[in-house]
């Protein structure tokens, strides 16, 4: 029971971030003075940090190790990168160029985790 309620908070987690992420390249891409409002800040690191907790909380609780369970760990790498490429795209990008390529780039990454996390499997597109 307790694993499922976290699963569910951990999935609705998820999919905020993602759709935080989207909506925040896309006011980027268009300068739009909404990406520069306080809570565009700020909403972004409250949902990671209950998305992590959840995910930390239910890996626990499931007895799953990223040393033990291969697609844990691919999936945990694909994040460190998604956040690096995502920083690209919403602070660090040069250009706007640059950003949009990098914004595209992380929601591929982001298929990927998803479809890690679904199948079970670090190389999801061999079950197909």
């Amino acid at each position: 029971m307790y694993a499922a309620a976290l699963k569910h908070i951990h999935i609705a987690s998820v999919t905020l971030s993602y759709t935080l992420f989207f909506l925040r390249g896309v006011w980027m891409l268009r300068d739009s003075p909404i990406s520069q409002q306080r809570w565009t800040r700020i909403a972004p690191h409250v949902v990671d940090s209950v998305l992590l907790a959840s995910a930390i909380a239910l890996a626990w609780q499931l007895g799953f190790s990223p040393l033990e369970q291969p697609w844990l760990a691919a999936k945990i790498a694909a994040l460190l990168l998604y956040i690096v490429i995502g920083s690209v795209a919403l602070k660090r990008g040069k250009t706007k160029r640059i950003r949009l390529f990098a914004w595209l780039a992380a929601q591929l990454v982001f298929v990927y985790i998803v479809s890690v996390a679904m199948t079970h499997n670090p190389a999801p597109w061999q079950i197909l």
